[in-house]
């Protein structure tokens, strides 16, 4: 059976500041045997701008 992990990150965090927060999120994960299989917007502004998010890794057969 899978088993998901969700990581929520602000967006506003890799706009413009090269930020590179989620790939080490994504390589931290992925050393622990996870894979990161997308992410899903969790809050969202007035206007459609994603503000935060939830990173997916999935493990297990």
């Amino acid at each position: 059976m899978k088993k998901y992990e969700y990581v929520n990150v602000r967006v506003g965090k890799f706009i413009g500041a090269k930020s590179e927060e989620h790939r080490q999120i994504i390589d931290e994960y992925a050393a622990k045997g996870y894979r990161y299989v997308g992410f899903i917007p969790t809050d969202m502004n007035d206007y459609g701008k994603i503000i935060k998010m939830d990173l997916v890794f999935e493990i297990g057969e």
